[in-house]
C-alpha cells in the first residue's frame, strides 16, 4: 500500500513540473527574434547564490543580506530554484540577459553549453573549480559552486499552444438584376 501511495505522490509530482531545459536546438528551430523571447517565461533549474566581500568602509545601499562569514562582511543574493525571468536583452544571437527580479542592471547572462547538448547555461567572465565570477547590478559577484549548472528552462506545453484564428468563406455570388 506504501509503494502505491508512494507512485501516486512521484507520478503526481512529476506531472506538474513540465518545465524542459532551453537549448540551442530549441532556439535554432523556432528562431524566435528578441521580441518574441520576450514574451517567452524562463525559469532558473537550480539555486543561484552570489557573493562578495565588502570592505569595512563600505557605506552603500545593500539589497541583498549581509552575512558575517568568517569575520568578512559578505552580501549574498539568493537566485532560488524555479524563480521566473524574462529576456532583459540579448547582446548577440548566442547569449540572453535574463531578469529574475526588476532593477536596473538585475540580470544574468546565459548561453549555449555544448557539453550539456546545447543547454542555455549560466555564463561567467571566469570559472574556476569552486565558482564563477559574474557581473549583477554593476558590481562583480562570485557564485557558489555548482552554480555552473544552473540552466534556464521553460514550459514546453505552455510553448506548444498555438492560437489559431480561423473562419470560412461562403463565396461571393454574381448579382443578378
Amino acid at each position: 500500500m506504501r509503494f502505491i501511495l508512494f507512485l501516486f505522490i512521484t507520478i503526481l509530482f512529476s506531472s506538474c513540473s513540465n518545465l524542459s531545459p532551453f537549448t540551442k536546438s530549441l532556439y535554432d528551430k523556432y528562431q524566435w527574434n528578441e521580441e518574441e523571447l520576450s514574451r517567452i517565461q524562463f525559469y532558473l533549474s537550480d539555486d543561484v547564490i552570489l557573493k562578495r566581500q565588502l570592505s569595512a568602509g563600505t557605506k552603500e545601499i545593500i539589497n541583498g543580506d549581509i552575512k558575517i562569514i568568517d569575520g568578512k562582511r559578505v552580501e549574498v543574493i539568493t537566485i532560488p530554484k524555479g524563480t521566473p525571468g524574462v529576456i532583459a536583452f540579448t547582446p548577440d544571437k548566442k547569449r540572453f540577459a535574463v531578469r529574475f527580479e526588476e532593477g536596473d542592471d538585475r540580470y544574468l547572462m546565459f548561453g549555449p553549453n555544448p557539453k550539456y547538448s546545447g543547454r542555455y547555461m549560466l555564463l561567467a567572465s571566469e570559472w574556476s573549480r569552486t565558482s564563477g565570477k559574474v557581473t549583477y547590478e554593476g558590481k562583480t559577484f562570485r557564485t557558489e559552486n555548482g552554480n555552473q549548472l544552473a540552466t534556464l528552462m521553460i514550459d514546453l506545453k505552455k510553448l506548444g499552444k498555438t492560437e489559431v484564428n480561423s473562419r470560412t468563406a461562403d463565396g461571393v455570388r454574381v448579382n443578378k438584376q
